[in-house]
C-alpha cells in the first residue's frame, strides 16, 4: 500500500508526584477539633494510642495527649526553632525524619487539618518524599460555632449555602486574592477564620461593596469549650461591640441573616456549669471518667493530682494472702476502692494465676464504683451497701454476715482503721493487706496553684480526706483568703472529708450526699444553681 503517514508528537505530560502505597502509612495527620475534646474522632484516638511521636499545635487540648501511647514522644510545634512562620521546614522535617524510619507519627492539628491548617502543605512534603500519609478530618471551628451557638449555618428560609473565608491571606499569595465584592453579595453565611485582628479591614470591605450594615453578625471566641464566649451585632457595629466585650484572636467571624435566628439560651451555655472553673485532684490514672463528665458539663477543667497510686513496696504479704485465698483460708475479701480491686487481682495474674483461684470466697464493696470494678473481672460483689458509701455504711451492711468468719480486708497502706475495728466485733479474724500504696504526688503544679492565687478557679473538689489533707498543706495565705472570703469553694465528696478541711481551718462549701464522683459533681452542681438563686 502507498502513502505515509505521520506519528502525532506526544504532548509533554506533567508527570504526579508519585504517592506512597496508602495502605502503609506512617505519618497521620490528625484534626483535633475545635477544643472540647468530646469532639475528637474515633479514628484520631485510635492512631494517637499507637503513636511514637505526636507533634502537636499550641491550640490542641492538653487533655488530648492523655489518649496517646503513653511511651510516645510529645512535642509542641510551639518549641521548635523560629517565629511562626519558620517553623514549618522544621515540621514537614521531623515527620519526614521520623515515617521514614518506620515509626508512627500523628500531627495533631486544631480543627480540620485541611482547613486553614496547612496539612495540604505537609501532606504535599510527605508524597514528595514517598512517605506514606492518612488524613483523618476533624470538626472545624465554623461547625462547631454553628453547633455550639446554634446558628444554623444553613437554612432553607434564610441561608443556602455557607462559606469558610480567612481573615488573613499571605501578602505574597500567588494567584487571585479574596474578592470581597463577590463576598458581599454571597447569598448566604460567611464563616471568617483568623480575621479578628484585621476585624476593621473586613468590615469596611464588605459595606464597601454593598453587604447591609444591619447584617446579623456574631464572633465566637474558643467555640465548644466552657470558656466559649460571643459577641452579637449588626455587621457596621462588630468591632466596637468585640471591644467592649473584650473578645481577642483567635476567634471566628460570623456574618449573615441565619445569626439572628439562633435562640436566646444556646443548649451548651445553658449547662449547668458552663464557664465553671474547677480543680480536679484526683489521682490522674482515676480523673478521666470525671473531667469527661465536667467538661460535658460545661466546666473548665484543671486537673492537679495530690496523690499517686503505686504498687505495694513489699509484695510478700499480698502474695501470702492470695495463696490462702486460693488455699480456702479466708471467706470474705473486702475492697474499700476500685484501686484496692485493681490492685489485688493484676497481682494474681502477675502470679501466674487466674479467676479460679478465688474459689468460694465472697466479695463485699464500699460502693458502686467499687463494685463496678469488680464486675471488670466478672464477679459480683455479694454485699454493697444500699446508700452510705462510706466506711461506716461497709461496716454496717457486712457485719450481719460474717460472724465467725475469716475476713481480709484488701486496701491501702494507710487510711481508716474503722472497717477493721467493726468488724473484728463480729468475724473470727479480720486482716488487712495492702494492695497499692497512696504517695504524696512529689510536686504540686506551680501553674495551677498561681491559677488559685490569681481566683482563676472557683471550685476545688476533695475526693477524699487524705488528698483534701494534701492539697491544703500546699496553700498559701493568698489562696487561703480566697478560700475564706468564698472566691474559692471547697466541694467535699462526704461529710468525713468535710470535716477533716474544718478540722484544718477552712470552710467547706458544701457537701456530697452520695460518696462518689459522680455524687460529688451532683453537689457542685447544687452549690453553683444555689449560688445563682441567691445572686438573683
Amino acid at each position: 500500500m502507498g502513502g505515509s503517514f505521520v506519528i502525532p508528537r506526544r504532548k509533554k505530560v506533567m508527570q504526579p508526584i508519585p504517592s506512597p502505597d496508602p495502605a502503609e502509612p506512617t505519618v497521620f495527620l490528625v484534626g483535633a477539633g475545635p477544643g472540647n475534646p468530646g469532639l475528637l474522632t474515633v479514628r484520631a484516638a485510635e492512631v494517637l494510642a499507637r503513636a511514637d511521636l505526636v507533634l502537636y499545635d499550641q491550640l490542641v487540648p492538653v487533655r488530648l495527649l492523655d489518649l496517646a501511647n503513653p511511651a510516645a514522644e510529645k512535642v509542641c510545634v510551639r518549641d521548635l526553632p523560629g517565629t511562626h512562620p519558620d517553623k514549618y521546614p522544621h515540621i514537614h522535617e521531623m515527620l519526614i525524619r521520623y515515617g521514614r524510619a518506620g515509626k508512627t507519627v500523628v500531627r495533631l492539628k486544631g480543627g480540620d487539618p485541611l482547613v486553614f491548617g496547612r496539612g495540604g502543605e505537609e501532606a504535599e512534603a510527605l508524597r514528595t518524599a514517598g512517605v506514606g500519609y492518612e488524613i483523618v478530618p476533624g470538626v472545624t471551628a465554623a461547625l462547631a460555632a454553628g453547633a455550639f451557638l446554634e446558628i444554623p449555618l444553613t437554612h432553607r428560609n434564610y441561608a443556602s449555602a455557607v462559606a469558610l473565608v480567612t481573615g488573613h491571606e499571605l501578602p505574597n499569595k500567588p494567584g487571585n486574592r479574596l474578592d470581597w465584592k463577590a463576598l458581599a453579595a454571597f447569598p448566604g453565611t460567611l464563616c471568617i477564620y483568623m480575621g479578628v485582628a484585621r476585624l476593621p479591614v473586613i468590615v469596611a470591605e464588605l459595606l464597601k461593596y454593598g453587604k447591609n450594615p444591619d447584617t446579623p453578625s456574631a464572633i465566637v471566641e474558643r467555640a465548644s469549650t466552657g470558656e466559649q464566649r460571643a459577641v452579637y451585632a449588626r455587621l457596621a457595629d462588630l468591632e466596637p461591640a468585640r471591644r467592649n466585650a473584650g473578645l481577642e484572636a483567635p476567634g471566628l467571624i460570623v456574618v449573615g441573616d441565619p445569626v439572628a435566628h439562633r435562640p436566646v439560651g444556646a443548649w451548651w451555655e445553658a449547662r449547668p456549669l458552663f464557664g465553671r472553673r474547677v480543680l480536679v485532684t484526683r489521682p490522674a490514672h482515676q480523673a478521666a471518667g470525671m473531667v469527661r463528665r465536667l467538661e460535658h458539663l460545661g466546666a473548665v477543667v484543671y486537673r492537679m493530682p495530690t496523690v499517686e497510686i503505686r504498687d505495694p513496696a513489699d509484695f510478700g504479704p499480698l502474695d501470702r494472702a492470695l495463696a490462702q485465698v486460693r488455699d480456702g483460708g479466708w471467706d470474705w475479701v473486702v475492697f474499700t476502692s476500685a484501686n484496692g480491686v485493681h490492685g489485688f487481682f493484676r497481682r494474681l495474674e502477675a502470679l501466674g494465676r487466674d479467676l479460679r483461684d478465688v474459689g468460694r470466697v465472697r466479695f463485699a464493696a464500699i460502693g458502686p464504683k467499687t463494685a463496678d470494678a469488680l464486675r471488670e473481672y466478672r464477679l459480683r460483689a455479694d454485699v454493697v451497701p444500699a446508700d452510705a458509701f462510706s466506711s461506716e455504711g461497709l461496716a454496717a451492711a457486712l457485719a450481719p454476715h460474717v460472724g465467725g468468719q475469716r475476713v481480709l480486708l484488701a486496701r491501702a497502706n494507710r487510711g481508716r482503721d474503722l472497717v477493721r475495728t467493726e468488724l473484728a466485733k463480729a468475724a473470727a479474724v479480720v486482716e488487712q493487706v495492702t494492695v497499692y500504696e497512696q504517695a504524696d504526688a512529689a510536686v504540686p503544679d506551680p501553674g495551677v496553684l498561681d491559677a488559685l492565687r490569681r481566683g482563676e478557679i472557683r471550685y476545688v473538689t476533695l475526693p477524699s480526706t487524705r488528698i483534701a489533707q494534701n492539697l491544703l498543706a500546699g496553700f498559701d495565705e493568698t489562696i487561703r483568703g480566697r478560700v475564706e472570703r468564698g472566691e474559692i469553694g471547697l466541694v467535699a465528696i462526704s461529710p468525713e472529708t468535710g470535716g477533716a478541711v474544718r478540722a484544718l481551718g477552712y470552710p467547706v462549701a458544701t457537701e456530697a450526699t452520695t460518696f462518689t464522683a459522680d455524687g460529688l459533681i451532683d453537689a457542685l452542681i447544687r452549690l453553683v444553681r444555689d449560688e445563682g438563686e441567691a445572686i438573683t
